[in-house]
């Protein structure tokens, strides 16, 4: 249900499920955070998140939340490993993202959607919190009151308002997508050794 394709130091991450809205269970959380780690372990220049079908991903598995996993810690651990890869990290989304999955997507370093995708994290309905570091990511992006619209409000954003809110930072018609996302990748892909990391790293740190 992930799917892992390596080429030119570009890892491409696809979580398939279409059946199912690509809802994640732990078992792909915990896969999702090994290959995160892996790729920075193993020296990929990129890593790319996208998802099968017409839906990234709706949030937590019906089964599994039932079961815990709305509150459990894979995905601080999913969205830490991406947020700490050496590497550039591109949420490539080919439709709507929902739920806990927001948090993979807040810790990438650049996000680009299909225009009829819309973001929503309707917590504060079902009764959680939040991961601990998605408000802040959020609000570093959005400002403080558009993340209470998001957490608090329970608003879905659509794709042309998330990408004037700063929540996206480009939108790219469906068969442009990954193409997109690799084309974002070549001068990573092209830099001399740690050159990219460490320009991540100033950045990161201003």
């Amino acid at each position: 249900m992930i799917e892992l394709e390596q080429n030119d130091n570009v890892w491409v991450v696809t979580i398939s499920r279409p059946d199912k809205a690509n809802a994640l269970t732990k078992a792909m959380l915990a896969e999702l955070a090994t290959i995160a780690r892996r790729a920075s372990a193993e020296g990929a220049r990129a890593l790319i998140l996208t998802g099968a079908g017409k839906v990234f991903c709706s949030g937590a598995d019906l089964d599994d939340a039932r079961a815990g996993l709305a509150t459990d810690p894979v995905w601080e651990e999913l969205s830490g490993a991406i947020a700490n890869a050496p590497m550039l990290t591109i949420a490539a989304l080919n439709g709507t993202l929902a739920g806990g999955a927001c948090g993979m997507v807040l810790a990438c370093d650049l996000r680009i959607s299909v225009p009829t995708a819309k973001i929503f994290y309707p917590v504060m309905k079902l009764g959680f919190l939040p991961q601990p570091s998605d408000p802040g990511r959020l609000v570093r992006l959005v400002g403080p009151a558009r993340a209470k619209m998001i957490l608090m409000a329970g608003a879905k954003v659509e794709a042309p308002e998330a990408l004037a809110w700063g929540l996206l930072d480009r939108l790219v018609e469906p068969e442009a997508l990954i193409d997109t996302a690799r084309a974002l990748a070549a001068d990573t892909c092209g830099a001399r050794d740690g050159l990219a990391q460490a320009i991540k790293r100033m950045i990161d740190a201003g």
